[in-house]
Formats: C-alpha cells, structure tokens, sequence
C-alpha cells in the first residue's frame, strides 16, 4: 500500500515560505514548510481559485491578505489586497466589510494564517458567505505569473 505521508525536510533544512524568483525566471516553492489545510474551512464559505478571485478584483471585490507582515515584505501581495495579519483580525474586525463578499488568503495550502482568520470573523459573527477562501495563496499566484504589489498593513 502508498504512503500518503510527506517526505522529511531535508537535514539543517531553513523554511522558505514564500515563493523564490530565480533570476531565470522560474518560481521555486519549499514543500517542507506548514501543515497541508483542508480543502473547504466552513460547508458555507466557498474556496475559490485564481479566476474567481481575479473575475471577484476586477469587479472592485475586497481581498484581505493575513499573512505576518514579514512574508509579505518578502514577497509583495496581491493588487487591491489589505494585509490584516491572522492574529491581528481580532483588532480590525471593522475593516471586513459584512455586507460584501471579502475573499482572504495567507501563503498557500500549507499555511495556517487564513484558517486561523476565518475563525476569528466566524466567531466575531460575520456570515461565512461574506467570505471567499483562495487556499493557493500567494504561493499559487506567484507561481502562475500573477502580478504582486507591495504590501501595506492595516
């Protein structure tokens, strides 16, 4: 039978959790970092891909980035986006709008900021279908060539 089990770091291994541009070109992504996140974070909040949140910013949608705010200066963020990071949600609640669809995002499928995020609006009572989850992440949007901007936090 497979092991569905991940591969170990390698030894002395340095977490890289955002994406690297080799001066080729071409993106490169540490798959040793975080712990893999579900699919779908509430059975009402819908997870979105890279064309919905795109189709979502280009018709004036909200975006919240939750990174810390070292990633995203490593980084940059994605156009339009706010960066409240994931433990700071508690003290921003206000710039959520509740009445407006606000996709959020952390680093990729192995990042715990935008779990932890969604949590923290649920609890504070906002409806999950006024949120959008785009699980890629930066890792995702930068590895499929999508532009970044740099990052201001809230």
């Amino acid at each position: 039978m497979t092991s569905f089990e991940r591969a170990e770091a390698p030894a002395g291994h340095e977490p890289q959790r955002v994406p690297v541009i080799a001066e080729s070109g071409l993106a490169g992504i540490d798959p040793w970092w975080g712990t893999i996140q579900p699919h779908d974070l509430h059975p009402d909040l819908p997870t979105w891909g890279e064309l919905e949140v795109i189709a979502h910013l280009e018709a004036g949608g909200a975006i919240v980035d939750t990174r810390l705010d070292r990633y995203v200066e490593a980084s940059g963020t994605i156009p339009g986006a706010i960066v409240i990071s994931s433990e700071e949600m508690d003290e921003h609640l206000d710039l959520v709008d509740p009445d407006k669809v606000t996709v959020v995002f952390c680093n990729g499928p192995q990042c715990g900021a935008t779990p932890t995020a969604v949590k923290a609006l649920l609890e504070a009572g906002r409806e999950p279908s006024s949120l959008a989850y785009y699980r890629g992440g930066i890792q995702d949007w930068i590895c499929l060539g999508l532009p970044t901007v740099a990052g201001s936090a809230a």
